[in-house]
């Protein structure tokens, strides 16, 4: 080792879902939605002034914060934005977690949170979700320095109601806690109304899962305005200029255009019920999951088997080797029904040969 390596901060990095470079694949591998973004992006991005993009963009994503607070009748104040909900979490756990005591979240979860926390060389503690993949509030009612969980948890799709959301608020009204609801549009409730009873409570939301902008990187944080304002000086303390033009203004015609959104969402959440008829006849145990994502194992056929089968095939889905309770769970993304149909049509054939 060089001398200079003592002074190098040495993380184990998050390892992202496989980008393939293939043409003619079916890919359910990242979540991402399966039909383009509304019509007004493109409208927006062919009619955008190019001479803009000599400028530096607005540092307050004003137009953004505006549209995105209009759309959940909230202030201006009360919305953050970044660069996909990955760099907002990431700017809340710098701002929120400087507590000497461990912030608190899921064995089974997002895994960036324990990235963060390492690189931020904030503590923690995992706590283990039950036999059926669930959250237990009374492992987060003890001495914390906050707390992080997706509603509904990734990558297990488990959706917790939004009481028990509560009863884990309640019972730690001295730190932050954050709901990461990157996937509550496919038939959860939101935390939304909470916002107005705990000032401690921040949501994290995104654009690259229900408005199919995952390339276009926007995420957002709702919260409370003193919050928000905390979280902004962090940001402008690391990077004034987060969201660039293009992202601003398709930001602004994907949320604006409502009807589109609840279209295309209700047609994912259509094909996943579907789907959990066709992954169950084929013999797959899974927890009923509220995201646009089934995780699944076949009781008779290894994860890593079916991964590497459908691979072949040019059909990417993924799977998680760690931590072990995991390993035999395959993370499927709904797709379009045809993309879907194909995918049963291979699966069918591999098992009932």
């Amino acid at each position: 080792m060089q001398a200079w390596e003592n002074n190098i901060r040495k993380v184990v990095p998050y390892v992202p879902g496989e980008q393939p470079q293939k043409k003619d694949i079916i890919k359910l591998n990242t979540n991402e939605n399966p039909y383009p973004p509304a019509p007004g992006v493109v409208a927006a991005l062919q009619h955008m002034d190019m001479d803009l993009l000599r400028r530096y963009p607005d540092p307050t994503a004003g137009k953004l914060v505006d549209a995105i607070a209009g759309f959940y009748g909230l202030k201006s104040s009360q919305v953050f934005v970044g660069v996909g909900s990955d760099d907002v979490l990431a700017m809340a756990f710098l701002t929120c977690f400087n507590s000497d005591k461990p912030i608190l979240f899921p064995d089974i979860t997002y895994s960036f949170y324990d990235v963060w926390a390492n690189l931020l060389r904030i503590p923690y503690e995992v706590q283990p979700l039950d036999e059926n993949f669930k959250i237990c509030a009374d492992d987060y009612k003890k001495e914390n320095g906050g707390i992080v969980f997706p509603n509904p948890n990734a990558p297990t799709g488990v959706l917790k109601p939004l009481d028990e959301i509560e009863d884990i608020i309640k019972a730690n009204p001295d730190v932050i806690i954050i709901v990461d609801e990157a996937y509550i549009d496919f038939g959860g409730v939101s935390a939304l109304p909470l916002l107005k009873k705990y000032d401690n409570l921040l949501i994290a939301q995104t654009f690259s899962k229900s408005r199919s902008m995952a390339g276009m990187r926007i995420g957002y944080l709702l919260g409370n305005e003193k919050l928000i304002r905390y979280i902004n000086d962090c940001k402008y303390s690391f990077n004034s200029y987060t969201m660039n033009q293009t992202a601003i203004a398709a930001g602004v015609a994907a949320i604006c255009d409502k009807e589109y959104f609840r279209t295309c969402t209700q047609k994912i959440i259509d094909t996943r019920e579907w789907a959990k008829e066709q992954f169950t006849a084929l013999g797959f145990c899974f927890e009923d999951s509220m995201s646009n994502f089934v995780f699944v194992r076949h009781k008779d056929y290894p994860a890593e088997e079916l991964f590497e089968m459908l691979r072949k095939a040019d059909i990417y889905v993924r799977h998680f080797k760690k931590p072990e309770r995991i390993s035999e769970y395959l993370r499927i993304t709904i797709g379009t029904r045809d993309e879907m149909e194909k995918l049963f049509a291979v699966l069918k054939q591999y098992i009932t040969r």
